[in-house]
């Protein structure tokens, strides 16, 4: 099953969240600003991702800006600041088996999703 990290007030969220639901196939979306992932599933994602925590992070939200942008962080440390901040996720993320996309280009998600 294809799962969708979710921000319903994202206009790149929402075009790939459509794309997803025209696909037929079968998707569950998790609001993670409501249902925020915990540090493990972080881990998980990054890891089906292939990138680097800092990959993952909006670098000009404002939490980000005033709170971590000066500081010289580890990979958990950015990690943990998704879990205290999920705002600061990249979004949306397409999860898809053992694999996963950050779905803002919908010729990539349709590529992943074949």
């Amino acid at each position: 099953m294809i799962q969708i990290y979710h921000n319903p007030r994202c206009g790149k969220s929402r075009n790939c969240l459509a794309f997803i639901e025209q696909s037929n196939q079968p998707y569950e979306i998790i609001p993670y600003l409501i249902e925020n992932p915990s540090f493990e599933d972080l881990k998980i994602i990054l890891e089906k991702l292939n990138i680097k925590p800092i990959q993952l992070i909006r670098i000009k939200e404002k939490i980000w800006i005033e709170n971590y942008k000066s500081k010289n962080l580890q990979d958990n440390e950015i990690i943990q600041a998704m879990v205290d901040h999920p705002i600061l996720i990249e979004r949306p993320i397409v999860v898809k088996d053992k694999k996963a996309i950050i779905g803002r280009d919908l010729d990539e998600v349709a590529s992943f999703l074949e």
